[in-house]
């Protein structure tokens, strides 16, 4: 079930954004007197489909793009036969080069469009909810594995990044910091204040979401918030509302201190010393063989932010285009090597990362960060991909000369192979992820 659902939200955000992208070309086409033949969803064989007016509109078996076929362009069904006839008005190729390259933007700026109404929306209805700096900086961190390899200690208070001020517990592990050239946090460990380095490749780290979780996390103070029924803690008596201040005489302050020390007494009994009231209780509790006592933490709470439209609008472009400048600055040092390129995703780690809740919220925020990296990919100056359709026009516009047809189609099978072989490079990828996990 958990695969099915995994599997249906990727392909509803795919079909979404694909049919979208392709209508941006078709609608832009017709908008110049261009004659489209087809609009597809998925690609061959066909499943479904119908005719109107001119355009044969249909959905395919292979559920991993789309196309539209426009009259007189040399595109990826490599049908050439128009070609060999004199240009006719409603063909792609008989068109002003600015119309042309209007076209070939059209399923581009669909994407974009998409992916900011979506981002806006979101900020609109939802806001922000994070831990603040002014809480990281008050109680600390915890440091897990992953933090603790470029030097992060529990209780470490982050000041900055690059000598800049943050103002959220995830941009300490976002694409800003960990693609930072040079990268540095400011920490202030006790009375010392030290800065520590971001290794070179560092974001090779964080594979996977899980990794993300093995970064570092806000210390949560001890308060007990939920009792367990015929736990010991319910046995021994404790409320809601308690503070566990010590164990075994030893000061206890935060949540990890206390895992740490229940840990190193599994299967005995320990004193607590509890606050409950402003008054101070002794209590002798039985931790469990797994090292717990039976009560839930009453974490600190979130700082809510709601922005009105104006402002939503504003925060949304700018949280829409910064998933491009990110992946634009992973794609560059993914060519210098200092990002893996084993971190490049297929359908199944698009799929893993909806993740097998159905979370309306989480859906929209994925597909939005989809349609903007689709947005960037189909610019990249390949044939075969929008922009390197949108390279040649531009040549053509600057030169007064158009490529030849032979050279465009030779263009154009050269551009389907690089695609075919990063598609099985990136599957590859998948595949491998799942077997060394």
């Amino acid at each position: 079930m958990d695969t099915l659902i995994m599997v249906g939200q990727l392909l509803l955000g795919l079909s979404i954004l694909v049919g979208l992208h392709e209508l941006g070309h078709l609608l832009t086409a017709k908008m110049f007197g261009m004659r489209v033949e087809k609009f597809s969803i998925g690609f061959p064989p066909k499943i479904a489909g119908f005719k109107w007016g001119e355009t044969e509109y249909s959905i395919g078996a292979i559920p991993l793009g789309g196309f539209v076929k426009i009259s007189g362009m040399v595109d990826e069904s490599m049908d050439t036969e128009q070609l060999s006839s004199e240009p006719q008005p409603w063909e792609f190729r008989a068109k002003p080069a600015w119309q042309r390259l209007i076209v070939m933007l059209g399923g581009v700026i669909v994407n974009v469009i998409t992916g900011i109404i979506i981002f806006v929306v979101l900020v609109y209805q939802k806001g922000e909810t994070y831990y603040s700096r002014d809480q990281v900086v008050e109680h600390g961190i915890v440091a897990y594995d992953i933090g603790k390899m470029i030097g992060f200690q529990d209780g470490d208070r982050i000041l900055d990044i690059n000598g800049e001020p943050y103002k959220t517990l995830g941009e300490l592990s976002g694409g800003t910091a960990l693609l930072s050239s040079g990268g540095y946090y400011t920490v202030q460990r006790g009375d010392e204040t030290l800065q520590l380095e971001i290794p070179r490749g560092f974001i090779n780290s964080f594979s996977d979401e899980e990794s993300m979780s093995q970064f570092i996390d806000i210390r949560h103070p001890v308060k007990v918030y939920e009792v367990a029924p015929q736990s010991s803690a319910e046995t021994a008596g404790l409320e809601s509302g308690d503070r566990i201040i010590a164990v075994n005489d030893q000061k206890v302050t935060y949540i990890d201190e206390l895992q740490k020390k229940l840990a190193d007494m599994k299967g005995q009994e320990a004193t607590f010393l509890v606050s409950r009231d402003n008054q101070e209780i002794e209590k002798t509790i039985a931790v469990s063989e797994d090292g717990t006592i039976g009560f839930l933490n009453q974490n600190l709470e979130l700082v809510t932010q709601r922005y009105s439209v104006g402002e939503s609008v504003v925060k949304g472009t700018e949280r829409a285009f910064g998933v491009v400048i990110i992946n634009a600055r992973a794609l560059g040092k993914m060519f210098t090597g200092e990002v893996s390129a084993k971190n490049v995703s297929g359908p199944i780690g698009m799929a893993k990362i909806y993740g097998s809740r159905w979370d309306w919220v989480k859906f929209w925020s994925i597909t939005g960060l989809i349609s903007m990296i689709l947005a960037f990919m189909n610019l990249l100056p390949i044939p075969a991909l929008d922009g390197g359709h949108v390279m040649f026009l531009l040549y053509e516009m600057i030169s007064g000369q158009a490529p030849s047809d032979r050279f465009l189609e030779n263009a154009q099978k050269v551009g389907m192979v690089l695609l075919l072989a990063l598609m099985v490079f990136a599957i590859g990828n998948d595949i491998l992820k799942i077997f060394t996990g």
